[in-house]
C-alpha cells in the first residue's frame, strides 16, 4: 500500500506529473527539491519502508542510458540499460536491489524524452550492429504499467530507431497496453520464473505463475516476441521436481519454438548486496544455506552450483532449441 507521494518541485507541471498526482490524488503529496532528500539518507528502514513505499515523482538529470555489466544480456556486442524507475512493487527476498538502495520508496521518472534521446544518440554510434537496450535492471519494467504507461513512449521509440532491440523484464502480468500497440519484433519481454516451491517462499506480491504463464500466451498470440528467464534457480531440497513442475506448467501453454530466448542462472549476490540482505532479514532461510565467496561474489559452493545448472539444463533442453539458450554470466 502506498503511503505517501513526494514530488519534485520543478517538475510538479509537467504534463507526466500532473497525470501521476491525479490518479494519485487520494495521498499526501509532499514537494521536495531532489529525490536524494528522500531516497539516499542513511539508516532507513528498508523492511518498514517496504509495506507502504512511498512514491517519488523525479526527473532524472543524467546517466540516462549506461553501459550494461559485463556478462549481463544475451551476448550483443552493445548492451546499455537504462531505468524509469527505481525499486520495484515486489517483494523478492533474493533481490539484489534491496541490498543496492537505501531506501524501498519507489522512483519514477518523467522525462522520458531524455532517455529517448539518448538512446537515440548511443544506437546512432553503433549503426548496421544491433545494440540491445535493457529495461528492468532497477525495477520490473512492467508492473507499474497502468500508471507509468512505459511502453506506449518507449515501444514506439525503439520500432522508429532500426538498430535498437529492447529487453522488458519482468514478473508482471500488465500487458494490456502492449496489446493495443503494434507489435515489434525488437521488443522482448523477457519473463522471470522460479519453480513453485521457491515463488510461494520468496517472491512476496508477485502474481502466479499461471497468470504469469497466460500474460505471456496473449502476447504471443498478438505477435510480439518473448523469452523466459529462470533467474535466480534457488537451491532447496525439491529444487528437481519443482523445477520440471514449473517446465510442465509453462510448457503446456507456450510454445517453446515461439520463444525469442530463454536464460538461466543459480542465486549470486555480491557480498556488498548479501550482507545488507542479512542485515534486513536475518531469520530468512535461504541466507542461512552454506554459500561461498568467489571473487567478491556470494553463491552457493561450486559443485551444488554446477548440479544445479546442468539439471536444470538437461531438463530445459527437453522443451527448447539449443540455440535459443542463453546461460547467464552476469553476478549482480
Amino acid at each position: 500500500m502506498v503511503s505517501s507521494v513526494y514530488i519534485e518541485s520543478e517538475i510538479r507541471d509537467h504534463p507526466r506529473a500532473r497525470k501521476l498526482l491525479e490518479r494519485l490524488r487520494n495521498l499526501p503529496v509532499i514537494e521536495i527539491e531532489h529525490y536524494g532528500e528522500v531516497f539516499n539518507p542513511r539508516a532507513q528502514n528498508f523492511r518498514l519502508q517496504k509495506k507502504n513505499p512511498a512514491i517519488i515523482i523525479a526527473r532524472k538529470n543524467d546517466g540516462h542510458v549506461l553501459a550494461a555489466p559485463q556478462g549481463y544480456g544475451l551476448g550483443g556486442n552493445h548492451n546499455y540499460y537504462f531505468s524509469h524507475m527505481l525499486n520495484c512493487i515486489y517483494d523478492c527476498r533474493y533481490c539484489f536491489l534491496q541490498g543496492m538502495y537505501q531506501s524501498a520508496h519507489q522512483i519514477l521518472f518523467i522525462n522520458y524524452e531524455d532517455f529517448g534521446e539518448r538512446m537515440e544518440q548511443v544506437a546512432a554510434k553503433h549503426q548496421g550492429e544491433a545494440v540491445w537496450f535493457y529495461s528492468g535492471y532497477d525495477c520490473d519494467s512492467l508492473a507499474n504499467e497502468p500508471m507509468t504507461e512505459f511502453t506506449n513512449h518507449f515501444i514506439p521509440l525503439v520500432a522508429s530507431i532500426d538498430n535498437a532491440w529492447m529487453e522488458l523484464r519482468t514478473k508482471s502480468t500488465q500487458v494490456r497496453s502492449m496489446l493495443k500497440l503494434q507489435p515489434c519484433e525488437r521488443v522482448v519481454t523477457a519473463f522471470s520464473f522460479t519453480d513453485p516451491v521457491s515463488h510461494a517462499k520468496l517472491e512476496h506480491g508477485v502474481p502466479s505463475i499461471a497468470k504469469r504463464v497466460d500474460a505471456m500466451r496473449r502476447l504471443i498470440e498478438a505477435g510480439w516476441t518473448v523469452g523466459l528467464r529462470f533467474d535466480p534457480v534457488v537451491y532447496h531440497r525439491d529444487y528437481q521436481a519443482a523445477f520440471v513442475s514449473l517446465l510442465d506448467e509453462i510448457f503446456t501453454t507456450v510454445d517453446p519454438h515461439k520463444l525469442h530466448s530463454v536464460s538461466l542462472g543459480s542465486f549470486r549476490l555480491t557480498r556488498d548486496h548479501f550482507r545488507k540482505l542479512v542485515r534486513i532479514y536475518p531469520e530468512e532461510p535461504l541466507f542461512a544455506q552454506k554459500m561461498d565467496l568467489d571473487n567478491g561474489i556470494i553463491s552457493y559452493p561450486r559443485e551444488r552450483e554446477r548440479e544445479m545448472i546442468e539439471y536444470c539444463e538437461v531438463q530445459l533442453m527437453k522443451h527448447i532449441p539449443q540455440q535459443n539458450y542463453h546461460p547467464c554470466e552476469w553476478h549482480g
